[in-house]
């Protein structure tokens, strides 16, 4: 019986074993794709941040491009975007998403308001066809190593949601990489282009006082600022999504390493506490046939002597 305990025990060490070194090579991939991400992010900024100040001045001096910033106050429809992850074991990466999306979606709801849903991620697909819930656009395949053409094919689909008029209003939901030990979910507004003075200075995308006061003279389009809004709206866009896929992909990076690191640290626990009840129960085996033996030799000393 306690030999069978043993096998047993033995058998479960060498499958936790198993197990610490597959989450202990995931660990160490995501700790390898968190600087990849990050050099990504810092290389991509200055386009983003570029192609927000010219689109900004331009909308602001068109007459004609009011409805591409500011903040409808009582929008009736609304496409609302987010971005997860297509795999699991990230620990609550993809959950704290879809929090904030379902927060979002119920705000909106309750203003009246009809809401079309644009999902970036597998995890995404599954969590509303789940809940029987339709989605407008789903893209998949992209948030581990998002590329520019990712975000070009989810930003012209919502482009095109909102030049058509069947929205008025583009929000995002994704997270945001401020380090390797945190990251926050946040909504943003893509469209129509929020105001300057809607994001805090220093906020990447967002000019400081020194660039509106370098800009306060003159300023001359060539093209027309209308045909330039018409090539440029789109960049922005693109600009926007690639820059939040990028942030989405080194955050998840982060909570995957965050993840397979406890769950490393509770394998070795998990195998510390099944040698104790292994050695344990080898002791109990070795102690029952001492005492099988000793009594055995008992049982014939008192034969003889009888």
């Amino acid at each position: 019986m306690a030999g069978g305990v043993v096998r047993t025990l033995r058998r479960r060490i060498r499958t936790v074993e198993a197990t610490k070194k597959i989450t202990r090579a995931f660990e160490l991939i995501a700790a390898s794709q968190i600087i990849r991400a990050q050099n990504r992010i810092a290389a991509n900024r200055p386009y983003r941040e570029a192609v927000a100040r010219v689109v900004r001045e331009a909308a602001k001096g068109d007459p004609a491009a009011a409805g591409l910033m500011g903040t409808p106050e009582h929008p009736r429809k609304v496409a609302v975007a987010l971005i997860v992850g297509d795999r699991g074991l990230s620990g609550p990466y993809n959950a704290n998403v879809f929090r904030a999306a379902e927060s979002l979606l119920a705000e909106q709801r309750e203003g009246g308001a009809e809401v079309q849903l644009v999902t970036v991620g597998r995890r995404a697909i599954a969590y509303f066809r789940f809940r029987g819930r339709e989605t407008a656009e789903s893209f998949s395949g992209m948030a581990d190593r998002p590329a520019f053409g990712d975000a070009r094919q989810v930003a012209g689909s919502l482009w095109h949601l909102f030049r058509t008029g069947e929205v008025e209003l583009v929000q995002l939901v994704s997270t945001r990489y401020e380090s390797a030990g945190h990251q926050r979910v946040e909504v943003t507004q893509l469209l129509p282009l929020p105001e300057p003075a809607a994001k805090g200075a220093g906020e990447p995308g967002s000019p400081g006082p020194s660039d509106e006061t370098a800009r306060s003279g003159y300023t001359e389009f060539e093209p027309d600022v209308a045909s330039l809004l018409a090539q440029l709206m789109p960049r922005s866009v693109e600009a926007e999504l690639f820059a939040a896929l990028l942030e989405a992909s080194a955050s998840e990076h982060a909570a995957r390493q965050r993840a397979m690191a406890a769950a490393t640290d509770n394998a070795e626990e998990l195998v510390r506490t099944l040698t104790r009840t292994m050695n344990q129960a080898r002791q109990d085996a070795i102690t029952n046939e001492i005492m099988e033996i000793v009594g055995g030799a008992e049982a014939l000393r008192e034969a003889k002597g009888a």
